[in-house]
């Protein structure tokens, strides 16, 4: 039995984890929930799963479910609980699916543990990939991905010579807005980017898939989880978002990674991993016609995607402020207070002040995390 605490149980992704929980209750059972603000759902879910401690980090939300709680789940409010979920005795596995720079922290407290990690939150890498590689390596923890590209590829990889592999092909939906004229797309409305053709997910990647920042934090995430350099990692777009990635070999062979759009997929694999059980959800049909397209990413239309191969090769601080700038300015469009197109721009404007950096530790990473995000707020007035 192995035993979950599983950060962020309220998203899409710590839905889909507590669904794959429900198809084997013989195989896992959950030792803590984590969420930000939606009590009502915790809630429930304890009342299924019956985990040892359930967190609420928004504190107004947290006092709010101590007052009417009266079972026997110990609760925790505000970023001591992502704490102590992470460090958990307990539990044997963390899974981090909650969004952004905030799953740094409790990732590098699990690691620290010696736990297992589910990683759903690729800004840990993106933003920490030296900290935290070199803490797992100095742990001996594994770090098992969940986004669907990079459990393809980690998948792809397996039982491969790492000497025979030429580059990795992560592929791209290509977003809600691929195929907008160049000059109508910096107009794009929060609800014409929230329609994603293939994935149902969080708002905030959503509008990432759609400037294509997502795809740019997936290709450092890549970075770090695989140990190829920038110029053996390339993004192709593939609209119907069935094969999840591949890998290219240095004999010109391809290997792909097919499936449905179901992040159950890639959950599940991290979960049971190096095994595969039976996973109730709609399975590929190659008898069903079946149309599979690939197309290069239009590098000029989204230019965020080019970017972040710049700040990936420029290393250190970068891609933290990369990211971190970014979020402030996706929350500033889903809140209708800025253009589309500002986005990128908010971005650039916030690297363009980036000074000498100190060294990388995760103080100093936190501290330039919340640099940026002052800087973006300030640029966006």
């Amino acid at each position: 039995m192995k035993r979950l605490s599983l950060l962020g149980s309220t998203g899409s992704i710590g839905k889909q984890t507590l669904d794959v929980v429900r198809q084997h209750p013989d195989m896992f059972s959950v030792a803590a929930l984590v969420v930000n603000t939606s009590i009502d759902t915790l809630e429930e879910q304890i009342e299924e799963f019956h985990p040892l401690l359930a967190g609420v980090v928004d504190e107004k939300a947290y006092r709010l479910l101590k007052d009417r709680y009266k079972g026997q789940t110990k609760l925790v409010g505000g970023k001591e609980a992502l704490r102590q979920a992470a460090v958990l005795e307990e539990a044997d596995m963390v899974v981090t699916a909650i969004v952004g720079a905030a799953g740094i922290e409790p990732t590098v407290h699990a690691i620290e543990a010696g736990k297992t990690i589910g990683l759903a939150n690729k800004e840990t890498l993106v933003a920490g990939g030296p900290l935290i590689t070199r803490l797992c390596e100095e742990e001996h923890v594994d770090l098992l991905p969940i986004d669907s590209e990079h459990s393809a590829i980690f998948q792809c990889l397996e039982k491969q010579e790492r000497s025979n592999v030429d580059s990795l092909l992560i592929t791209a939906s290509g977003g809600p807005l691929r195929t907008w004229p160049s000059e109508k797309i910096a107009k794009a409305t929060v609800d014409d980017c929230l329609n994603h053709p293939t994935w149902s997910m969080g708002n905030k990647i959503t509008i990432d898939s759609a400037t294509l920042f997502n795809k740019g934090l997936e290709v450092m995430e890549a970075h770090w989880l695989f140990g190829f350099d920038y110029d053996h990692i390339k993004v192709v777009v593939h609209p119907q978002s069935i094969v999840h990635s591949m890998i290219q070999m240095k004999d010109g062979a391809v290997l792909a990674q097919l499936g449905m759009p179901d992040m159950r997929e890639p959950i599940q694999y991290a979960l049971t991993y190096p095994q595969r059980v039976e996973l109730a959800m709609k399975k590929l049909d190659f008898l069903e016609a079946l149309q599979l397209d690939f197309m290069p990413p239009r590098y000029d239309d989204f230019p965020a995607l080019r970017l972040a191969f710049e700040v990936g090769r420029a290393g250190g601080f970068k891609p933290a402020i990369f990211n971190a700038a970014n979020e402030i300015a996706v929350y500033a469009f889903l809140d209708r207070k800025i253009a589309f197109g500002d986005i990128y721009k908010t971005v650039c404007k916030v690297l363009e002040q980036a000074e000498t950096e100190p060294e990388f530790t995760l103080d100093n990473l936190l501290a330039m995390d919340a640099w940026a995000r002052d800087k973006a707020r300030a640029v966006l007035g």
